[in-house]
């Protein structure tokens, strides 16, 4: 796309010359990629490419929405480059209308990020490897807060085969079911030396787990704040009490602080989150009346008299641009770990259906009549080819593992690609056959991605 628009003229040179750097490089980096090289590795026709790079780069306003096709490949980060680099190419970016936005796959997923939930920043996104921006949390905390960047995902699984990761506290996740190579997941779990799990569910995780915290559902039994993906910061408020033995998170959290020598008084949420504001400035004006008042407020917002920001990067439009330039950052397509060969012809990708959720927990446990069980889902072109009759159970074999699984015929599947779910790992383990191959920047998984073969179980 970025070859085509650049070849036809299409850039947005102002927006470019203003407020961007290493365009240069970008424009050599993508000029081998003709619209017949994206139709040879994508398989979309290089007309429908051609058409959609001028849809975009000749509209008045345009965005780019993506979710976990996108992001859980062994390359996520520079997946999410490319995207950025055509925002940058056009100009679609810091304008009403305009930008990219990665929709969340769970609520309050930016929320999570925005307190710290990363392993490499503070709340408010601000670096831990920042002396100054650490040293205020050292003296609001009492404690040295650690400079270096922690673990994601990946690296704890790792640590966890180095012997260098033996204790484990969860809140809130099921990676025993969740995680890419389900057998290595269960094997490096139960050899932890303690593992604690804090979950509204006994999920298949808290089950082999050493202590189970029973934790209150933060949307209706507890009080707080959520952020949407357009960082709308927005009050929860708490409806009915949690059942008897459930608490709420920060209540667990406080008691299980005091059991350790430090008391940190009651639990009390809107305390917790005026703390948030003292220490983030892009909270800082973002008081509970505030918040209630304009049923919520987008981050930053620096003081009280702050209406939030509509949207970000508008500064880029100034002239001159107020800070520093955005570099365009070449990147090079890089094709998934697990090859596709003679022995596994397909490729599996994996994904949600809109009725159900991740592994089950939180979805299971009711009935739909949306509900169906887990099928490998393939074109009409591949099931004519294996001889293959809709609902015949076949075995799907990966280089890691095997399951068994009924076909369905799918006519929106373009040859060669299958696909599967994760919401059943009870009847289906889907994750036997996903790979661990993991973004080195990002920590995410290759669930994307699989190679896979079917064998046929009757003859």
């Amino acid at each position: 796309m970025a070859r085509e628009i650049i070849h036809a003229g299409l850039e947005n040179r102002e927006f470019i010359g203003n407020a961007t750097t290493g365009f240069e490089a970008y424009r050599e980096q993508v000029e081998p990629c003709t619209l017949e090289y994206g139709e040879r590795e994508t398989r979309v026709p290089a007309a429908v490419i051609k058409e959609m790079a001028h849809a975009y780069a000749r509209a008045r306003r345009a965005m780019i929405c993506w979710t976990l096709g996108i992001t859980e490949h062994h390359n996520a980060v520079d997946n999410v480059l490319a995207l950025i680099n055509l925002s940058l190419l056009t100009g679609h970016v810091g304008r009403y209308g305009c930008g990219l936005n990665p929709l969340r796959g769970q609520n309050n997923v930016q929320g999570g990020g925005d307190m710290g939930a990363l392993p490499d920043r503070l709340p408010g996104f601000q670096h831990v490897e920042n002396a100054g921006r650490r040293r205020k949390f050292d003296e609001a905390w009492g404690v040295k807060v650690p400079p270096e960047k922690g673990w994601h995902l990946s690296d704890m699984f790792e640590a966890m085969e180095k012997k260098e990761l033996t204790a484990l506290y969860v809140i809130g996740e099921n990676p025993l079911q969740s995680e890419a190579d389900q057998n290595r997941a269960r094997h490096l779990l139960e050899g932890l030396e303690l593992m604690i799990v804090q979950d509204m569910f006994l999920t298949r995780t808290a089950e082999i787990a050493d202590i189970v915290f029973p934790a209150a559902a933060a949307w209706c039994e507890s009080e707080g704040t959520v952020t949407n993906s357009e960082r709308r910061v927005q009050r929860v408020r708490k409806a009915i009490d949690p059942p008897s033995g459930a608490r709420d998170d920060i209540a667990i959290l406080f008691a299980l602080a005091k059991r350790l020598g430090h008391d940190w008084g009651e639990p009390d949420a809107e305390r917790v989150w005026n703390e948030v504001r003292r220490l983030s400035p892009v909270h800082a004006g973002m008081s509970y009346e505030r918040l209630e008042e304009n049923d919520g407020i987008r981050w930053p917002c620096y003081d009280e008299s702050h209406p939030g920001e509509l949207f970000l990067h508008s500064r880029l439009w100034e002239r001159p641009v107020k800070g520093p330039r955005v570099s365009f950052v070449p990147v090079d397509h890089d094709p998934p770990v697990d090859r596709l060969d003679d022995e596994f012809p397909l490729r599996l990708t994996t994904g949600r259906r809109l009725e159900e959720y991740n592994t089950g927990v939180q979805t299971s446990g009711y009935g739909t009549p949306l509900r169906r069980s887990e099928s490998l889902d393939l074109s009409p072109e591949d099931a004519d080819r294996y001889g293959l009759d809709e609902g015949e159970v076949v075995r799907v074999r990966s280089r890691r593992g095997a399951v068994e699984v009924p076909v369905r015929r799918v006519d929106s599947l373009r040859p060669g690609l299958a696909f599967m779910t994760l919401h059943f790992p009870d009847d289906v383990a889907t994750n036997l056959l996903t790979i661990d191959a993991t973004d080195p920047k990002s920590g995410t998984a290759e669930f994307k991605a699989t190679a896979i073969r079917v064998e046929r179980l009757r003859h």
